[in-house]
């Protein structure tokens, strides 16, 4: 499996707790898991998941936090935790909404059904499906090269703009872009570009 996540029943000890006690858990847990995808999804750099088999419940909520889920053909998505009582906590309704759309979304939750590799990459969840374990790693280390040629910094606020201007009205995420561009203009890392390009050269960025 590439992550089928942990059950957050494990933890409980007395099927009898109160319910101040169960609500205090519950909310414990869905706030550490949803600081791990937040912190996944801004860390600056593109997080790439490598889908190798079953990701489903926190896993599959996981995997929605990178910014790239590529997949090998064995691979299959599923939210399926409304047939334990529990239901998404990690942020995984609010992203599988943004990727997938509203109404899919709801229906792979409330439904808990299991998409193939090849249906998720049909509605937008998956970008690639790749034959072979081996072949999913070396096109994902690859693709990992070829951003790390890019300036650190271009990358950091490309990934800001799509990822905080996407929630907001558009003339509010213009506004955002225009901002981070000015940022990014600002940076060392543009006139080693700029020098690169004129003497035809690959560009030395050191992310300032």
């Amino acid at each position: 499996a590439f992550s089928v996540g942990p059950d957050v029943m494990d933890d409980v000890t007395d099927v009898e707790e109160t319910h101040s006690q169960a609500l205090e858990q519950g909310r414990g847990f869905a706030d550490a898991g949803r600081a791990l995808t937040y912190l996944i999804e801004n860390l600056g750099k593109p997080v790439i998941a490598a889908i190798n088999g079953p990701a489903s419940g926190y896993g599959c909520e996981l995997a929605l936090a990178c910014a790239w889920r590529i997949a090998a053909p064995e691979a299959t998505f599923a939210l399926s935790k409304l047939s334990s009582g529990q239901l998404p906590c990690l942020g995984g309704a609010m992203r599988l909404s943004r990727i997938i759309g509203r109404a899919r979304a709801l229906e792979m939750i409330l439904t808990g059904e299991s998409l193939s590799a090849e249906e998720a990459r049909r509605i937008g969840l998956v970008n690639r499906v790749i034959s072979g374990q081996g072949e999913l790693l070396r096109v994902c280390e690859e693709l990992a090269r070829q951003i790390s040629r890019n300036a650190p910094l271009a990358i950091k606020y490309a990934l800001e703009a799509v990822n905080h201007g996407n929630d907001l009205p558009l003339a509010n995420g213009l506004q955002l872009e225009s901002a981070l561009f000015g940022l990014c203009f600002a940076t060392k890392d543009v006139l080693e570009g700029t020098r690169a390009f004129l003497e035809k050269r690959p560009p030395i960025f050191k992310g300032q």
